[in-house]
């Protein structure tokens, strides 16, 4: 009996069904991510809540590390009026925030720097067997719910910041604020990644992706108008992290960029941090793939 020639497809052109079936995936599979980093992250939240003075105590030591920070920016202050020709509450909105902004990203993704010991014993091979992604797995191990003290104390230096800055606030400026805390979080959370995908070659370079991390935190903490410009161009087109705060912040404070940039930069950190994120994964599927294990 003759077969039963095929009907026409669902999708005209095929290429387009091909298309929306890969988007679709692509989607299901971030679903999957995030689905499964909430549930490592909240069994280890409620792991941390059974021994509540505990977390309150080491997130009060967080909170207080982290402020002397800006203890020795107020040191400095007690001795000049200006700093690169930035006035304390100036300095205190750069430090506001980049500050909120790593904080984030260290909340998020600060356990990725883990990953080097994980692929030099071995244990990494753990997380390859299960049915989870690998990424959602190391960021989400041993989540610190005690690193809310780092952006609690940011939030109180940008406040200060926003309190006592001498700026013509428009909507633009006002709306600028928390665009460039949450782009900066995710420029932040891309080097964290980044750094992981590094140590699948280095095994362990945790010092190497800190230098990025917690430095370019604490660099960006302080006017741009300090430091030589070719550091400033490196963090502006080599590893931009300018775009965290540096590069928004001219802007909102109407000052003018040291490298003689346009201002329309200003408004590209989300562009940037969509490029970040999306450079930061091509790095991790590479380094993931080109894992061999250690061996016997």
């Amino acid at each position: 009996m003759p077969s039963r020639p095929a009907g026409p497809s669902c999708c005209s052109p095929p290429d387009a069904c091909c298309s929306r079936s890969r988007h679709d995936g692509w989607w299901s599979r971030v679903a999957e991510a995030l689905r499964a980093y909430g549930l490592i992250v909240a069994m280890w939240v409620r792991s941390t809540m059974a021994y509540r003075a505990s977390f309150a105590m080491t997130t009060f030591g967080n909170f207080a590390a982290t402020g002397f920070d800006f203890v020795t920016i107020l040191l400095m202050f007690s001795h000049v009026d200006a700093l690169g020709g930035y006035s304390l509450p100036e300095v205190a909105f750069l430090y506001g925030t980049t500050s909120t902004a790593f904080g984030l990203a260290d909340l998020v993704m600060g356990s990725m720097d883990r990953l080097g010991r994980r692929v030099r014993d071995g244990t990494l091979d753990t997380l390859l067997v299960r049915p989870v992604p690998v990424l959602a797995q190391v960021a989400a191990d041993r989540f610190a719910l005690r690193r809310l003290g780092r952006i609690t104390q940011g939030l109180l230096v940008l406040c200060y910041g926003l309190a006592s800055l001498d700026v013509e606030w428009t909507a633009l400026k006002v709306a600028m604020v928390p665009l460039m805390v949450l782009s900066g979080g995710a420029i932040f959370a891309s080097v964290f990644v980044a750094g992981g995908a590094f140590q699948f070659l280095a095994q362990d370079a945790s010092e190497v992706q800190n230098s990025f991390t917690y430095g370019g935190n604490t660099l960006l903490q302080y006017p741009p108008s300090i430091f030589a410009k070719d550091l400033v161009r490196g963090v502006t087109f080599v590893v931009p992290l300018a775009f965290v705060n540096w590069v928004p912040s001219l802007y909102v404070l109407g000052r003018e960029d040291p490298l003689g940039l346009p201002d329309w930069l200003a408004f590209l950190p989300p562009v940037v941090a969509a490029g970040c994120c999306g450079l930061a994964a091509l790095a991790w599927r590479t380094g993931l793939r080109s894992y061999r294990s250690t061996g016997n």
